[in-house]
């Protein structure tokens, strides 16, 4: 009769049995401490530089004008090649020029003779005033003819060096050394001393000017900054040439004029950098981006990218290790972009351990295991990128920038 009733207990304390034995089975196991990686931060000099739009233009443009009236009788270049100074280039019909020349020589060597006779009459009345056989009228007039002759001589003389320059001038010469280009006239055109049209131009592309524009606004900044002492002027610092693709050029540029006015059209004024082109792979009109260095932060902390958040509303925030190894929250300042890092302005300081990796696994307040990564290669990447501030607005703003030059 008792049966079912012992049954009932034995059936409670198995499934209380299998449902502790269960808890116990699913309970999660104790957390583990985050693994993060840090960097500490320390302050060093850094270049601040600014990518500027740009066109190259040639270092010296020569147009190739003919002096004298002619016929075109031969060009002597190939058109594209390169020439040197005294080069010559076309060959003008010259029979008239050489017929005035050997006009000029003929009335020289009359004059030459003239000279003599006249020199020997002047001789003889000499001689003879000496025994009274001529009159002293008679001897002035002999040393005037003397006199005379001498200067038909140095007319004629300069007759014949002004036909023997424009016999030179019916052969066109190059007036530089530099690449040539098209050849606007050919064989059989008439071309006139007074026209407009150039024959052809010669361009030294070797160095090769890049001209540049920046916003007045920007270097009222800079100049604030550099006379309240937070920056000082960076000097001697080379200015690196991007090509239209992207591409690092392999030679480095000088800065060597600012313009002293500022277009009112676009408030910007005009840089220029002369840039080695031994290979002539800069053309003129090409567009190009320059990065040049303005200012230099003598304590400037760089922090990576990767450490810095941004929230919806803009505000930036980097997680910092304490002493205690425990997360902090702290709000940051930065500037600008510097190679991989941003400059900080405010927020942190020299000695801080900002953590760079391991951020979506923690949150402030935890005690976390750092590891220490070693700065070296991104202070490489940041000589090698030259410290390059953000892009400005759009490509094509950019491109309407350097056409204004």
């Amino acid at each position: 009769m008792f049966v079912p009733a012992r049954r009932s207990v034995v059936l409670l304390l198995a499934t209380t049995v299998f449902l502790h034995a269960c808890g116990e089975a699913t309970a999660p196991p104790p957390m583990s401490t985050p693994e993060v990686t840090v960097v500490t931060l320390q302050s060093s000099p850094v270049t601040l530089t600014r990518e500027l739009p740009g066109r190259t233009s040639a270092f010296v443009v020569a147009e190739v004008r003919p002096q004298v009236t002619g016929i075109i009788k031969e060009r002597l270049f190939e058109e594209g090649s390169l020439v040197k100074e005294g080069e010559p280039l076309y060959q003008l019909d010259d029979a008239a020029y050489r017929a005035a020349w050997n006009s000029a020589r003929a009335s020289l060597a009359r004059a030459q003779a003239s000279v003599a006779v006249a020199g020997l009459n002047a001789e003889r009345a000499q001689e003879l005033l000496k025994f009274d056989a001529v009159s002293k009228q008679e001897y002035d007039n002999a040393m005037a003819a003397l006199q005379q002759a001498e200067a038909d001589v140095g007319v004629a003389k300069a007759q014949v060096a002004s036909a023997a320059v424009q016999l030179e001038y019916a052969r066109i010469t190059s007036p530089i050394d530099g690449q040539i280009g098209k050849s606007t006239v050919t064989r059989g055109a008439l071309v006139t001393a007074d026209q407009a049209a150039a024959l052809s131009i010669v361009q030294q592309l070797d160095p090769i000017y890049v001209d540049l524009t920046q916003s007045s606004s920007e270097m009222l900044s800079l100049r604030r900054e550099l006379a309240g002492g937070t920056l000082r002027k960076a000097e001697g610092v080379p200015v690196t040439i991007l090509l239209e693709d992207g591409t690092r050029y392999d030679h480095d540029g000088e800065l060597t004029f600012a313009d002293v006015a500022v277009d009112p059209s676009t408030g910007s004024f005009s840089l220029r950098t002369v840039v080695p082109n031994p290979d002539h792979l800069l053309m003129p009109g090409m567009y190009v981006r320059a990065v040049i260095s303005n200012a230099v932060i003598d304590d400037g902390l760089l922090v990576p990218q990767q450490a810095i958040a941004r929230d919806p509303t803009g505000n930036t925030s980097a997680m910092v290790l304490t002493d205690d190894s425990t997360v902090e929250q702290r709000d940051v300042t930065v500037s600008r972009t510097v190679g991989s890092d941003w400059l900080v302005s405010d927020g942190l300081s020299d000695g801080d351990r900002v953590i760079i990796e391991g951020l979506q696994k923690i949150q402030p307040g935890m005690q976390v295991n750092a590891t220490e990564r070693s700065r070296t290669g991104t202070d490489s990447q940041q000589d090698e990128t030259a410290a390059q501030d953000s892009k400005l607005s759009a490509d094509s703003g950019d491109r309407a920038g350097a056409d204004n030059l």
